[in-house]
Protein backbone atom coordinates (compact mmCIF):
# COMPACT_ATOMS: atom_id res chain seq x y z
CA UNK A 1 0.00 0.00 0.00
CA UNK A 2 2.82 2.38 0.88
CA UNK A 3 4.54 1.56 -2.42
CA UNK A 4 1.32 2.30 -4.29
CA UNK A 5 0.92 5.64 -2.49
CA UNK A 6 4.56 6.48 -3.17
CA UNK A 7 4.15 5.61 -6.86
CA UNK A 8 1.00 7.71 -7.16
CA UNK A 9 2.74 10.59 -5.43
CA UNK A 10 5.67 10.36 -7.83
CA UNK A 11 3.33 10.34 -10.86
CA UNK A 12 1.37 13.34 -9.56
CA UNK A 13 4.57 15.25 -8.81
CA UNK A 14 5.91 14.46 -12.29
CA UNK A 15 2.71 15.63 -13.96
CA UNK A 16 2.75 18.85 -11.96
CA UNK A 17 6.36 19.46 -12.99
CA UNK A 18 5.52 18.87 -16.67
CA UNK A 19 2.48 21.11 -16.38
CA UNK A 20 4.56 23.88 -14.89
CA UNK A 21 7.17 23.47 -17.64
CA UNK A 22 4.51 23.56 -20.36
CA UNK A 23 2.93 26.64 -18.81
CA UNK A 24 6.32 28.34 -18.69
CA UNK A 25 6.94 27.50 -22.34
CA UNK A 26 3.48 28.76 -23.33
CA UNK A 27 4.04 31.95 -21.37
CA UNK A 28 7.36 32.44 -23.15
CA UNK A 29 5.76 31.92 -26.58
CA UNK A 30 2.94 34.30 -25.72
CA UNK A 31 5.51 36.81 -24.54
CA UNK A 32 7.43 36.53 -27.82
CA UNK A 33 4.23 36.89 -29.87
CA UNK A 34 3.17 39.90 -27.80
CA UNK A 35 6.62 41.42 -28.17
CA UNK A 36 6.53 41.00 -31.96
CA UNK A 37 3.06 42.53 -32.14
CA UNK A 38 4.14 45.46 -29.98
CA UNK A 39 7.18 45.99 -32.21
CA UNK A 40 4.92 46.18 -35.26
CA UNK A 41 2.47 48.55 -33.55
CA UNK A 42 5.29 50.80 -32.29
CA UNK A 43 7.09 50.83 -35.65
CA UNK A 44 7.52 53.99 -37.68
CA UNK A 45 5.06 54.90 -40.43
CA UNK A 46 7.46 53.85 -43.20
CA UNK A 47 7.98 50.42 -41.63
CA UNK A 48 4.23 49.95 -41.20
CA UNK A 49 3.68 50.81 -44.86
CA UNK A 50 6.34 48.26 -45.86
CA UNK A 51 4.67 45.59 -43.69
CA UNK A 52 1.26 46.43 -45.17
CA UNK A 53 2.63 46.11 -48.71
CA UNK A 54 4.28 42.76 -47.95
CA UNK A 55 1.17 41.35 -46.29
CA UNK A 56 -0.95 42.48 -49.25
CA UNK A 57 1.48 40.87 -51.71
CA UNK A 58 1.48 37.64 -49.71
CA UNK A 59 -2.32 37.44 -49.51
CA UNK A 60 -2.62 38.16 -53.23
CA UNK A 61 -0.09 35.41 -54.04
CA UNK A 62 -2.01 32.87 -51.98
CA UNK A 63 -5.21 33.93 -53.72
CA UNK A 64 -3.62 33.55 -57.15
CA UNK A 65 -2.20 30.18 -56.12
CA UNK A 66 -5.60 28.85 -55.07
CA UNK A 67 -7.32 30.26 -58.18
CA UNK A 68 -4.75 28.79 -60.58
CA UNK A 69 -4.86 25.45 -58.78
CA UNK A 70 -8.61 25.24 -59.34
CA UNK A 71 -8.17 26.42 -62.93
CA UNK A 72 -5.59 23.71 -63.71
CA UNK A 73 -7.78 21.09 -62.05
CA UNK A 74 -10.75 22.01 -64.26
CA UNK A 75 -8.49 22.24 -67.33
CA UNK A 76 -7.12 18.73 -66.86
CA UNK A 77 -10.58 17.27 -66.40
CA UNK A 78 -12.01 19.03 -69.47
CA UNK A 79 -9.00 18.02 -71.61
CA UNK A 80 -9.39 14.37 -70.60
CA UNK A 81 -13.09 14.48 -71.48
CA UNK A 82 -12.43 16.09 -74.87
CA UNK A 83 -9.60 13.69 -75.72
CA UNK A 84 -11.89 10.73 -75.04
CA UNK A 85 -14.57 12.30 -77.25
CA UNK A 86 -12.03 13.11 -79.97
CA UNK A 87 -10.72 9.57 -80.32
CA UNK A 88 -14.22 8.09 -80.27
CA UNK A 89 -15.57 10.45 -82.93
CA UNK A 90 -15.78 9.33 -86.56
CA UNK A 91 -16.54 12.76 -88.00
CA UNK A 92 -14.82 16.08 -87.45
CA UNK A 93 -18.07 17.87 -88.31
CA UNK A 94 -19.97 16.02 -85.59
CA UNK A 95 -17.18 16.62 -83.10
CA UNK A 96 -17.17 20.34 -83.86
CA UNK A 97 -20.92 20.51 -83.28
CA UNK A 98 -20.58 18.70 -79.94
CA UNK A 99 -17.90 21.02 -78.60
CA UNK A 100 -19.28 24.42 -77.50
CA UNK A 101 -17.37 27.61 -78.11
CA UNK A 102 -17.40 28.22 -74.34
CA UNK A 103 -15.47 25.03 -73.57
CA UNK A 104 -12.77 25.18 -70.90
CA UNK A 105 -10.64 22.56 -72.66
CA UNK A 106 -7.50 23.96 -74.25
CA UNK A 107 -7.38 20.95 -76.59
CA UNK A 108 -10.92 21.67 -77.72
CA UNK A 109 -10.10 25.32 -78.38
CA UNK A 110 -7.12 24.33 -80.52
CA UNK A 111 -9.34 21.85 -82.37
CA UNK A 112 -12.00 24.48 -83.03
CA UNK A 113 -9.38 26.89 -84.39
CA UNK A 114 -7.94 24.17 -86.65
CA UNK A 115 -11.39 23.11 -87.86
CA UNK A 116 -12.32 26.71 -88.68
CA UNK A 117 -9.11 27.05 -90.72
CA UNK A 118 -9.89 23.79 -92.55
CA UNK A 119 -13.33 25.13 -93.47
CA UNK A 120 -11.74 28.30 -94.84
CA UNK A 121 -9.34 26.24 -96.94
CA UNK A 122 -12.14 23.96 -98.18
CA UNK A 123 -14.33 26.95 -99.11
CA UNK A 124 -11.52 28.72 -100.91
CA UNK A 125 -12.37 29.48 -104.58
CA UNK A 126 -8.80 28.54 -105.50
CA UNK A 127 -9.32 24.94 -104.36
CA UNK A 128 -9.10 22.33 -107.10
CA UNK A 129 -11.70 19.61 -106.60
CA UNK A 130 -11.26 16.28 -108.29
CA UNK A 131 -15.05 15.92 -108.73
CA UNK A 132 -18.31 17.26 -107.40
CA UNK A 133 -19.06 14.08 -105.47
CA UNK A 134 -15.70 13.36 -103.89
CA UNK A 135 -14.36 15.12 -100.83
CA UNK A 136 -11.94 17.89 -101.77
CA UNK A 137 -8.24 17.25 -101.38
CA UNK A 138 -6.88 20.28 -99.56
CA UNK A 139 -3.51 21.89 -100.20
CA UNK A 140 -3.18 24.48 -97.42
CA UNK A 141 -1.46 22.34 -94.78
CA UNK A 142 0.98 25.15 -93.93
CA UNK A 143 -1.93 27.45 -93.15
CA UNK A 144 -3.44 24.82 -90.87
CA UNK A 145 -0.16 24.30 -89.02
CA UNK A 146 0.24 28.05 -88.49
CA UNK A 147 -3.34 28.31 -87.26
CA UNK A 148 -2.82 25.54 -84.72
CA UNK A 149 0.50 26.98 -83.58
CA UNK A 150 -1.17 30.36 -83.04
CA UNK A 151 -4.02 28.72 -81.10
CA UNK A 152 -1.53 26.88 -78.87
CA UNK A 153 0.39 30.08 -78.16
CA UNK A 154 -2.86 31.83 -77.24
CA UNK A 155 -3.82 29.02 -74.86
CA UNK A 156 -0.41 29.01 -73.18
CA UNK A 157 -0.56 32.78 -72.83
CA UNK A 158 -3.97 32.53 -71.14
CA UNK A 159 -2.74 29.82 -68.78
CA UNK A 160 0.32 31.88 -67.84
CA UNK A 161 -1.77 34.87 -66.80
CA UNK A 162 -1.09 36.23 -63.30
CA UNK A 163 2.10 34.18 -62.91
CA UNK A 164 4.15 37.33 -63.46
CA UNK A 165 2.79 38.66 -60.16
CA UNK A 166 4.08 35.56 -58.35
CA UNK A 167 7.51 35.92 -59.93
CA UNK A 168 7.64 39.64 -59.10
CA UNK A 169 6.67 39.01 -55.48
CA UNK A 170 9.27 36.26 -55.15
CA UNK A 171 12.04 38.46 -56.51
CA UNK A 172 11.15 41.82 -54.92
CA UNK A 173 9.66 40.71 -51.59
CA UNK A 174 13.00 40.29 -49.78
CA UNK A 175 14.23 43.65 -51.10
CA UNK A 176 11.07 45.42 -49.94
CA UNK A 177 11.59 43.84 -46.52
CA UNK A 178 15.24 44.87 -46.60
CA UNK A 179 14.20 48.45 -47.29
CA UNK A 180 12.10 48.39 -44.11
CA UNK A 181 15.04 46.93 -42.21
CA UNK A 182 17.43 49.62 -43.41
CA UNK A 183 14.88 52.30 -42.55
CA UNK A 184 14.42 50.88 -39.04
CA UNK A 185 18.18 50.71 -38.44
CA UNK A 186 18.53 54.31 -39.59
CA UNK A 187 15.92 55.33 -37.02
CA UNK A 188 17.79 53.37 -34.33
CA UNK A 189 21.05 55.20 -35.07
CA UNK A 190 19.23 58.52 -35.08
CA UNK A 191 17.84 57.75 -31.61
CA UNK A 192 21.34 56.82 -30.42
CA UNK A 193 22.67 60.12 -31.77
CA UNK A 194 19.89 62.07 -30.05
CA UNK A 195 20.06 60.33 -26.67
CA UNK A 196 23.75 59.48 -26.60
CA UNK A 197 22.85 56.07 -25.18
CA UNK A 198 24.27 53.12 -27.15
CA UNK A 199 23.37 50.40 -24.66
CA UNK A 200 21.74 47.16 -25.81
CA UNK A 201 18.49 48.08 -24.11
CA UNK A 202 18.28 51.25 -26.16
CA UNK A 203 19.30 49.72 -29.49
CA UNK A 204 17.53 46.34 -29.35
CA UNK A 205 13.91 47.58 -29.85
CA UNK A 206 14.81 49.46 -33.02
CA UNK A 207 16.82 46.56 -34.43
CA UNK A 208 13.98 44.15 -33.63
CA UNK A 209 11.51 46.42 -35.37
CA UNK A 210 13.80 46.63 -38.39
CA UNK A 211 14.34 42.87 -38.74
CA UNK A 212 10.60 42.14 -38.68
CA UNK A 213 10.19 43.55 -42.19
CA UNK A 214 12.93 41.27 -43.54
CA UNK A 215 11.23 38.27 -41.95
CA UNK A 216 7.85 39.25 -43.43
CA UNK A 217 9.49 39.85 -46.82
CA UNK A 218 10.95 36.35 -46.81
CA UNK A 219 7.64 34.90 -45.61
CA UNK A 220 5.95 36.53 -48.62
CA UNK A 221 8.63 35.65 -51.18
CA UNK A 222 9.36 32.01 -50.38
CA UNK A 223 5.78 30.67 -50.90
CA UNK A 224 5.44 32.84 -54.03
CA UNK A 225 8.57 31.27 -55.56
CA UNK A 226 7.44 27.74 -54.66
CA UNK A 227 3.98 28.30 -56.12
CA UNK A 228 5.43 29.92 -59.24
CA UNK A 229 7.88 27.09 -59.93
CA UNK A 230 5.16 24.50 -59.45
CA UNK A 231 2.85 26.25 -61.90
CA UNK A 232 5.64 26.68 -64.45
CA UNK A 233 6.14 22.91 -64.37
CA UNK A 234 2.40 22.35 -64.85
CA UNK A 235 2.30 24.79 -67.77
CA UNK A 236 5.23 23.09 -69.50
CA UNK A 237 3.39 19.78 -69.28
CA UNK A 238 0.23 21.40 -70.64
CA UNK A 239 2.18 22.94 -73.54
CA UNK A 240 3.65 19.54 -74.35
CA UNK A 241 0.17 18.04 -74.24
CA UNK A 242 -1.13 20.70 -76.64
CA UNK A 243 1.73 20.09 -79.06
CA UNK A 244 1.15 16.33 -78.97
CA UNK A 245 -2.56 16.84 -79.66
CA UNK A 246 -1.79 19.13 -82.60
CA UNK A 247 0.62 16.53 -84.06
CA UNK A 248 -2.03 13.81 -83.76
CA UNK A 249 -4.65 16.02 -85.36
CA UNK A 250 -2.35 17.02 -88.23
CA UNK A 251 -1.49 13.38 -88.89
CA UNK A 252 -5.18 12.53 -89.14
CA UNK A 253 -6.09 15.36 -91.50
CA UNK A 254 -3.00 14.82 -93.65
CA UNK A 255 -3.95 11.20 -94.21
CA UNK A 256 -7.58 11.93 -95.02
CA UNK A 257 -7.96 15.44 -96.40
CA UNK A 258 -4.72 16.81 -97.81
CA UNK A 259 -2.76 16.05 -100.93
CA UNK A 260 0.70 14.60 -100.57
Amino acid sequence: MKKLISTLGFIIASNLTLANFSFAQTSTNVGLSTGTLNSILDASLAVKIVILILVSLSMTCWGIGWTKYQEFKVLKKSNDEFDALFWKSNSLDDLFDKVPSTTTSSHAKVFRAAYAEMKKIADSPLLNKSSDTESPQLTGIDNLERSMRKAIENQVSDIESKLTFLASTGSTGPFIGLFGTVWGIMNSFQKIAQTGNASLAAVAPGISEALITTAIGLAAAIPAVIIYNNFVSVIKKEETSLNNFSFDFLNIVKRNFFKN
